[in-house]
């Protein structure tokens, strides 16, 4: 298949360079990332998209979404799919697949979860808005980036399920780093508590599969200095992409807005941003009720 792909970053690059090396031909385009092997460089985004079958963005906002689908679609040839894996607002998502579709051409969100590390191993998770025929066509490009790709319904479906998936994961993080902050001043054992939580009624994937103490469970960031597997400014962004959907729609999310809260001091007045969004435990830790 012939690809477009924009935003080469730490998530884009990979996932271009899965594209490639499955053999499908792709063409990317980044302001300042260079090209994995593999992947041909454009001048321009309008460069890359041109004669694509399926145009994949993956770009750090919703205003940056809108602009480049304005300079894209216009020169998409009509029937491609223009399939941004961004995570974006809900607003911005609709009102790019609507952009798209009114240009004949088909539009889906299908924003990911699994981080640098899945976008590199190919076993990310696809949360995908759009149409059946869009669906279908770039299945087999999902198949290849990532392990499974759910199909959550009509245009801003797929941002609609990522927000409210990592509005659950910044708030069972942060009270996981809590309860460890707690038992450590409690005389309890790390690893002990890891072996009862783990197992008991305070399961999570925070705990059992990125748990935030070093040392403790599988291997995760906290094992790095917690150098960013998903960095807490990321996991900022996307709760306040939550809580914005929260007001437009009258939604009560009071413990995702005080998950925003807590990620707001952590990365705006602490020492959180450029560090792992699990690294919420030291910060716990040096901090008392105040």
């Amino acid at each position: 298949m012939k690809i477009g792909f924009i935003g080469l970053g730490n998530m884009g690059g990979p996932m271009a360079a899965n594209l490639a090396r499955a053999g499908h031909q792709v063409t990317g385009f980044d302001l300042t990332a260079p090209c994995p092997d593999g992947v041909a460089g454009a001048a321009r985004a309008q460069d890359a998209a041109s004669g694509a079958e399926v145009v994949i963005t993956m770009l750090p906002n919703g205003a940056i979404l809108r602009d480049v689908a304005a300079q894209i679609i216009p020169v998409m040839a009509p029937g491609a799919v223009l399939c941004d894996c961004s995570t974006v607002d809900v607003e911005s998502a609709r009102a790019v697949a609507a952009q798209a579709e009114a240009a004949g051409l088909e539009a889906l969100d299908a924003p990911v979860s699994g981080g640098v590390g899945g976008a590199s191993a190919g076993t990310l998770t696809f949360m995908v808005g759009g149409s059946d025929l869009a669906f279908t066509t770039a299945q087999p490009l999902f198949a290849v980036m990532g392990q499974k790709a759910v199909h959550c319904g009509a245009s801003g479906a797929g941002q609609a399920a990522k927000i409210c998936n990592n509005m659950i994961l910044g708030a069972t993080m942060a009270v996981t780093c809590e309860a460890f902050a707690l038992a450590d001043k409690l005389g309890l054992d790390r690893a002990r508590m890891f072996d009862v939580v783990s197992t008991s009624s305070g399961y999570s994937w925070s705990m059992n599969a990125y748990c935030p103490a070093p040392g403790v469970g599988p291997q995760s960031p906290a094992d790095n200095d917690y150098k960013p597997g998903f960095a807490a400014e990321l996991m900022l962004k996307d709760l306040r992409l939550s809580q914005q959907a929260a007001e437009a729609v009258d939604a009560a999310t009071p413990m995702g807005a005080r998950a925003t809260e807590l990620y707001t001091e952590f990365v705006e007045r602490a020492d959180g941003k450029g560090r792992d969004f699990s690294a919420l435990l030291p910060h716990f830790s040096a901090s008392g009720r105040g």
